[in-house]
């Protein structure tokens, strides 16, 4: 075993109803958290589905990133929950992510980490999964609806831009970056695989420019109530 230099905190992310984020983030502040990162997303899990004449609505959602030492995230996570009624179906969910490296706010992490093999040791085996989907516009869709058919339950979908070498183009010599969709699949860890394989497949993963996919283990999760646990 060798010690190797790694942070103390972890990343909370939380995924609301449109409106929430605001109370979320004032609450997890005076809980000890230093602030959050707020995204606007939109739902897509069947549940949440509203229609308006006859055409399906997808409920706008906030979700906010949050930095937090380890220590104060006991504290942290149970007033988010509080506060955003995660407690209650369809109020929303909160995931922690440990994070293996980070920069840019190098006063709140203490570089203690016991690790073995080139990986944290960790006695407690999260129980989920998330898979980050990164595609091109409107392909999110194909990604859920992949994910759905392998056993996933829904998603979150982020909009962004890419700069990956295969996406850039031009126009009058300027280079464009491609506006990009991300998916956030939360999943039961005896499905990842399965759910991942769909995705990539149906997606096209395995060709240059369609995009990529990675995993990431959910260390704790609130707000799933209606999820065998």
């Amino acid at each position: 075993m060798s010690r190797k230099h790694t942070i103390s905190c972890v990343l909370l992310v939380t995924i609301v109803n449109k409106g929430v984020a605001r109370k979320v983030v004032k609450a997890s502040k005076e809980a000890g958290a230093e602030g959050g990162t707020t995204i606007i997303a939109r739902g897509t899990a069947t549940r949440h589905m509203q229609r308006l004449l006859g055409i399906p609505l997808e409920l706008e959602k906030e979700l906010i990133l949050t930095i937090i030492e380890k220590n104060k995230l006991a504290s942290v996570l149970e007033t988010v929950t509080c506060s955003a009624g995660l407690d209650k179906p369809g109020a929303g969910i909160a995931l922690i992510l440990n994070i293996k490296q980070l920069a840019g706010i190098c006063h709140v992490c203490v570089f203690s980490e016991i690790m073995e093999g080139g990986r944290i040791v960790n006695d407690n085996k999260p129980r989920y999964d998330l898979i980050v989907t990164i595609v091109n516009k409107d392909d999110a869709e194909l990604v859920v609806e992949s994910a759905k058919k392998a056993g996933a339950e829904g998603g979150t979908v982020l909009t962004g831009r890419g700069t990956g070498i295969h996406e850039q183009a031009k126009l009058f010599g300027i280079t464009i970056e491609p506006e990009k969709e991300i998916v956030l699949t939360l999943i039961s860890r005896e499905k990842t695989e399965e759910v991942l394989e769909a995705i990539v497949k149906e997606a096209n993963l395995d060709k240059p420019g369609k995009g990529i996919a990675f995993v990431l283990e959910v260390q704790q999760v609130a707000g799933i109530n209606h999820l065998r646990q």
